[in-house]
This record gives C-alpha cells, sequence and structure tokens, in this order.
C-alpha cells in the first residue's frame, strides 16, 4: 500500500519534465581517439562514467531501501498536530526533544484502536518507514498504537467514561427504581457461561413464581458488544418486562471490554425498563456499571437485587399485619373493661329484670297490633270483593257485548233486504227490457222489415212520392246497410 499525502500534492513545475528524464537517462558521447603521431594521451587521465539518476528515481529507490531496512520498528514519541481526515487516516507528527517525524494510520488501523489518540500524549508506535514520493519527505506508517504509561484499554475506559459523565448518563436522576414485585424478569447473557446458572438458582429459591426471558448474547470477543446491545433491543420490545439484568462472570479487562463499548452504555441508556448491571466480581467495574440504574457486585447479587424489594414488601406487609392484630387487640380489651365497669355501675343495678319487663310489654304490644292489623285487613278485603262484583255488573263490556249482538242482527236483517229488493229490482228490469224490445224498429226490422232514407240519411222515406228517379237511397236492414239508387217510382193504386 503506497503511503497517503500527509499535507496536499507539491505544484506540478516541481515535477521532473518526461524531456528532463529522457536527457537525464541518455548516454553520455565518449571523446574522439587521438591522431596518429599525436602525443599519447596517457598523460591525461580519463574521466570515469557519470550516473544521473531523477529526482524521482532516487526518491523511489530511498523508498525501496527504507521499506526493505525498517519493515518493522517501534519509535517512542509524543503525539503532535495529530488530525483525523475526512477519509478516516489519521496524520500527524511523532517529536521528542530533539527530532520529529510524520507518521500516518489508515482508516482501518485507526477503528481498531481502544482509546482516541490526541495531541501531548506519549506513545509507542509499531510501523514500516516509507517514503512519500510527492513531497520526498519520510514518514512512519503506523499499524499499531499504544499510550505509555496506562495502557490502551485503560486509557480508553477513562476517555470514555469522561465522555459520557459529560453527556449525562451516570447522573443519579436517570437512575430508576426497581420495581416491588417483578413478574417478568429479562436477562442478558451468554447461556454457555456460570452466571446465568447462578442467576436462575437464586430466582429459583426465591420467586419460583417469576417468568425468566433470558436474551443470549457473546459477552466477550470481537462483535460481543454489538450482540449484547442487540439483546437488550429485543427485551424492550417485549410486553411486561419489569426489570432487565445483563453481566457475565469475571475475567480480565479485555475479557471484560465488551461492557466498556459506547454501544452497550447507549443501549442500556436508552431501556425503557430499569437495567441491572452485573459484570465480573465485586472489584470489576465498567462502563456498564456506571451508566445502568443499578450495579451488583456478582451475577448472584443482581438476583438477590431484583427480589430486595420484594423482601422489603413482604416485611412491611408483616409489620403492618402485626401492627393491625396489636391495636385490634387492645381496642377489645378497652372494651371489655368498659363493660365490665358498666355492668357494676350503681345506676345499673337490677337493669336485666328491668330489660326483661319491658320485652314482655313489647311483646305483648306486639300481639295486639298483630290482631288489630288482621281484623282491619279482613275488613278492608270484604269490602274489596263487594265493590269488585258491583264493578263487574255494571261492567261496560257486557252491555258491549249485547250491544254488539243487536247490530249483528240488524246487519243480517238490512243484508236480506237488500238482496230482495235487489232481486225484485232485476225481475222488473228484466220485463222492461222485454218489453222495449217488443217495441224496437230492430226488432221490426229483425222480422224482415227495413227502413229507407234519402242519400244523406236524414230523412225517412215513406211514401213513393218523396223521391225522384235517379235519387241516392240508403236502405237499414235487420242486419246491416244497402245504398240504393230509384230507377223508377210508382205511385200506389186505389182499391
Amino acid at each position: 500500500m503506497s503511503p497517503l499525502p500527509f499535507d496536499d500534492d507539491p505544484p506540478a513545475d516541481a515535477r521532473p519534465t518526461p524531456m528532463a528524464e529522457r536527457a537525464a537517462r541518455a548516454p553520455r558521447p565518449s571523446p574522439p581517439p587521438p591522431a596518429a603521431g599525436a602525443p599519447a594521451a596517457a598523460t591525461a587521465p580519463q574521466p570515469s562514467r557519470r550516473k544521473v539518476l531523477t529526482v524521482a528515481a532516487l526518491t523511489a529507490d530511498l523508498r525501496a531501501r527504507l521499506e526493505t531496512g525498517y519493515p518493522d520498528v517501534w519509535v517512542d514519541g509524543e503525539i503532535s498536530n495529530g488530525r483525523v481526515w475526512s477519509s478516516g487516516h489519521f496524520y500527524f507528527q511523532l517529536k521528542d526533544a530533539t527530532a520529529q517525524i510524520r507518521g500516518v494510520m489508515f482508516r482501518n488501523t485507526v477503528n481498531r484502536l481502544r482509546f482516541a489518540p490526541q495531541d501531548g500524549m506519549q506513545v509507542l508506535v509499531r510501523g514500516s518507514l516509507s517514503v512519500y514520493e510527492a513531497k520526498g519527505e519520510y514518514q512512519l506508517v503506523a499499524q499499531h498504537m499504544e499510550p505509555r504509561g496506562a495502557g490502551a484499554l485503560q486509557l480508553a475506559f477513562e476517555q470514555l467514561k469522561k465522555r459520557l459523565q459529560d453527556e449525562g448518563l451516570f447522573a443519579n436522576e436517570r437512575k430508576r427504581p426497581l420495581p416491588a414485585l417483578p413478574r417478568r424478569i429479562g436477562i442478558v447473557t451468554s447461556l454457555d457461561g456460570a452466571a446465568i446458572r447462578d442467576i436462575l438458582t437464586v430466582l429459583l429459591r426465591r420467586h419460583p413464581r417469576a417468568q425468566v426471558l433470558i436474551a443470549h448474547s457473546r459477552v466477550q470477543g470481537e462483535g460481543a458488544a454489538g450482540e449484547v446491545a442487540q439483546a437488550l433491543a429485543r427485551l424492550n420490545r417485549v410486553d411486561d418486562v419489569d426489570v432487565i439484568i445483563v453481566g457475565r462472570g469475571g475475567g480480565s479487562l479485555e475479557d471484560l471490554w465488551a461492557f466498556n463499548e459506547e454501544i452497550v452504555a447507549r443501549a442500556i441508556a436508552a431501556s425503557r425498563v430499569p437495567v441491572i448491571s452485573a459484570v465480573g466480581h465485586e472489584t470489576d467495574v465498567t462502563i456498564a456499571d456506571f451508566v445502568a440504574d443499578l450495579r451488583a457486585a456478582t451475577p448472584s447479587a443482581a438476583a438477590e437485587l431484583v427480589l430486595q424489594k420484594s423482601d422489603e414488601f413482604a416485611a412491611q406487609i408483616r409489620r403492618w399485619r402485626e401492627r393491625l392484630s396489636a391495636a385490634m387487640a387492645a381496642r377489645l380489651a378497652r372494651g371489655a373493661h368498659r363493660v365490665q365497669r358498666a355492668a357494676t355501675h350503681p345506676a345499673l343495678a337490677g337493669l336485666p329484670l328491668r330489660l326483661s319487663l319491658r320485652a314482655r310489654r313489647l311483646d305483648d304490644l306486639l300481639a295486639t297490633a298483630d290482631r288489630q292489623l288482621r281484623s282491619a285487613v279482613a275488613t278492608r278485603r270484604r269490602r274489596l270483593e263487594r265493590a269488585a262484583g258491583l264493578v263487574a255488573h255494571h261492567d261496560p263490556r257486557h252491555r258491549l257485548g249485547r250491544g254488539q249482538a243487536a247490530l249483528a242482527g240488524l246487519d243480517a236483517r238490512l243484508r236480506a233486504g237488500i238482496a230482495t229488493r235487489h232481486q225484485h229490482a232485476r225481475r222488473e228490469l228484466e220485463r222492461s227490457a222485454a218489453h222495449l224490445h217488443a217495441l224496437s224498429p230492430l226488432g221490426v226490422l229483425g222480422r224482415g222489415y227495413a227502413v229507407c232514407w234519402d242519400g244523406t240519411r236524414t230523412r225517412v222515406i215513406r211514401a213513393v212520392g218523396d223521391v225522384q228517379p235517379g235519387e241516392a237511397l240508403r236502405i237499414t236492414l235487420g242486419h246491416g246497410e244497402l245504398t240504393a239508387r230509384v230507377i223508377d217510382a210508382d205511385s200506389p193504386r186505389d182499391g
């Protein structure tokens, strides 16, 4: 991999031109041979052939020598003028009291650092030497960097701790109390570790009815922090989770490092339910412990803390029950004492006898009132029965029934009279129709007679003299009508 430029590339006029490179590489002409008889030139020394290099060739040669001679070197120095470019590469100077060297660390290597390099930090850098040809500068290409004094992990721990503390993620105002009676408990840890067994043992012994949801994740190694954060997010999406325990057993700082990652701290801070951090042993402290709502010394202690509120709640109920029992016993005792004092008071002497006499008098009064009430009820019942008889006799429903029966008889008589009158009228109509038929001229026509009209059918011809020869006539028969014309008209003969 070629070193990247530390600063901007040099201007174009500072680079060798192709013509200059070809002139530098071209062989120089040798001097002509001496003429015959000329004195020998041995007295004059022969000039040696010069090897001319271009700047680029010389720089490339130096680069190859540096890269070959210093492929792996450790350098101790102080970081100066360090900055990370938009490309993600880190450019810096490494200096001591009398010298300095430029350095570069590429993005992939920067992403693997456990801490953030800063100016003034004393570090050990491992890398190789190379030359940036555009400026003719040699530089250290860093492959590893660690702070001197405190280790890289410890420095990264302190840097992240300070940054998150400045953001307020460790503030006590953010800490939430644990639920008094947790019904569903979430656990983020590895199923292969001893921590899960310790937690489940305590929960089964102390709270066997609790529901436990386990989100498995790796708790050490590359990528473990991302799995822990994802497991926390999964449990937060489950309804009715009351509290979450996140942690693992003990180990070295490297083993516990997943719980010092920023992604885990952010996931704990974003949890919607309280989180208990139970990482390592009692002496181990991680970033997760500072962000969590409560820190437990061990996974087993975390399980105890989950149920601590339940124990306090149960103890409070027991105390309340004991206080209530004591208060009731004291009140009963005071009541019994008052009854005893009242029974021996002179004003109450003979009270039982007086009460028994009053009770007998009350029984007599009750018996008398019962007899009088029964007599009054019987009298009222007899009056009610008589009134009911009178009402039944004059019940309008009976009169309505008789009226309906009379109306039905009148209706029948009316219908019979109408039918008789209808038949009589029909017979009269039939006789009148027969009489009219007998007198109808149509009946006469039906017997073979005819009626003669003039051509306009406005005048009946009754005599021969009423027509003239050639006049048009219309003749009505019993069935149909004829049109005729007069050919001749004969007068009727007398006698």
